[in-house]
């Protein structure tokens, strides 16, 4: 008989180590306690005629891991400043330093995907000499490395944009490695989105994944681990506590709105209306000050805010616009008005073209632990105990959908199996 797997869980991580599973012979079976798949990829049409995305919304890494009908909006990121746009291939002065530091990375994505979607401990990584020259770049704060090489205010806010989709300060070391990365993968891949919204890539990981012979079963909640040769948890180190994991030190949180729109945000600069995603923060200094109040509990009065405007790229959704609020850990208050004074700063009148609002609130830690120097470094390992493993942005190598998580957790299950 094959060996048999339990997943708990049908996010993007839970099903790629179901397919894992299931290619390498085992029996597999899915739970989800939701009656949709995804997970954190999942999408709605909270307004007639829409559809929105309920968490991710851009797939800077997904493009290169998982499969969908991706398309790409004419700019993949923009950053609008008070008397200007800072966007990657319009930066004055800076614009050969700027290609200087993300192009050579661009260049050879594959390699350093291959080497940053991994364990980062014990394991030697498949291209060491990339590792090595993105490494160099990698260890400063971000705000450290802007100020070291860049002489306008544009390239330093674009990096330090770039950097907080870590959820973390980019006065913190390490922060450089996520801008940077995000920045290549701009330059490499564009940043592009599922047409007809998220839920397509859960969807068609759960079609492969069926066709490998997985069992998924939704509206099924798992209080007691099932009896299997391996348990694989798709979900954070604190929510598998029951399970045996070990917590890991939360991150902040965000508060998400979702807005109907009568047209299409009236952005100062009309460059920014061509961009999948725009950073709303302002000057490199006001997004650093903003994360150091969340970082100490506070909510400031300008957040850093991501907002995502797929219907550039996907007229076929209607136009719907997805913005979540960078909050500390817990908050409780309504940001929905802080998120439109930030939007209506470089968007003046967006206020007037908005025909109904979606408040999801606050979703706690969705990095799955908080993002400081060690738990980047030793995120939780995949194998919990016995025939238990982890599967989330919780282990290596962290946030974001791209499945990998999942597929080193089945390697792990696969190892011990062995």
């Amino acid at each position: 008989m094959s060996p048999k797997a339990v997943v708990v869980g049908a996010g993007i991580n839970g099903l790629a180590a179901a397919l894992r599973l299931a290619r390498a012979g085992w029996s597999v079976e899915v739970f989800e306690r939701e009656d949709t798949i995804g997970g954190k990829c999942r999408s709605a049409s909270l307004f007639p005629g829409t559809i929105s995305d309920l968490g991710a919304a851009t797939f800077p890494f997904a493009a290169q891991t998982l499969e969908a009908d991706w398309v790409r909006a004419p700019r993949p990121v923009a950053h609008p400043l008070a008397r200007s746009t800072a966007l990657i291939d319009a930066l004055g002065r800076d614009q050969e330093t700027w290609n200087a530091l993300h192009l050579p990375v661009a260049r050879e994505i594959d390699k350093h995907l291959a080497n940053i979607l991994g364990p980062t401990m014990l394991r030697v990584p498949p291209h060491p000499a990339a590792m090595l020259r993105f490494g160099v770049r990698a260890a400063l704060p971000a705000t450290t490395l802007g100020n070291l090489l860049f002489h306008t205010e544009e390239a330093k806010a674009l990096l330090v944009g770039n950097a907080v989709h870590s959820m973390s300060s980019p006065t913190r070391p390490l922060t450089a490695a996520f801008g940077v990365l995000f920045g290549a993968l701009a330059h490499a891949n564009g940043w592009p989105v599922a047409r007809g919204g998220a839920q397509v890539v859960a969807e068609n990981l759960a079609a492969q994944a069926r066709d490998a012979g997985v069992k998924i079963r939704t509206g099924t909640e798992v209080e007691t681990l099932p009896e299997a040769d391996a348990v694989v948890l798709n979900m954070s180190a604190r929510e598998a506590r029951r399970f045996g994991a070990r917590p890991l030190h939360p991150g902040p949180g965000v508060f998400k709105v979702d807005w109907l729109l009568r047209n299409p945000v009236p952005w100062r600069d009309p460059r920014v209306g061509q961009a999948g995603t725009v950073h709303v923060g302002g000057t490199a200094a006001e997004i650093a000050h903003a994360e150091k109040q969340v970082a100490r509990g506070l909510m400031p009065n300008r957040p850093f805010v991501m907002v995502c405007q797929q219907y550039v790229a996907d007229p076929s959704r209607g136009t719907s616009l997805w913005t979540y609020a960078h909050v500390p850990r817990g908050y409780t208050g309504d940001v929905t008005g802080h998120i439109a004074r930030q939007i209506e700063r470089f968007a003046p009148g967006f206020r007037d073209c908005v025909a109904d609002t979606h408040v999801t609130g606050y979703i706690e830690d969705i990095a799955g632990g908080e993002m400081s120097v060690r738990q980047m470094v030793f995120r939780h390992p995949h194998h919990v105990a016995g025939g238990v493993f982890l599967a989330s942005g919780s282990t290596a190598p962290g946030a974001g959908v791209h499945g990998m998580a999942g597929v080193w957790a089945a390697q792990a299950a696969l190892r011990r199996a062995r």
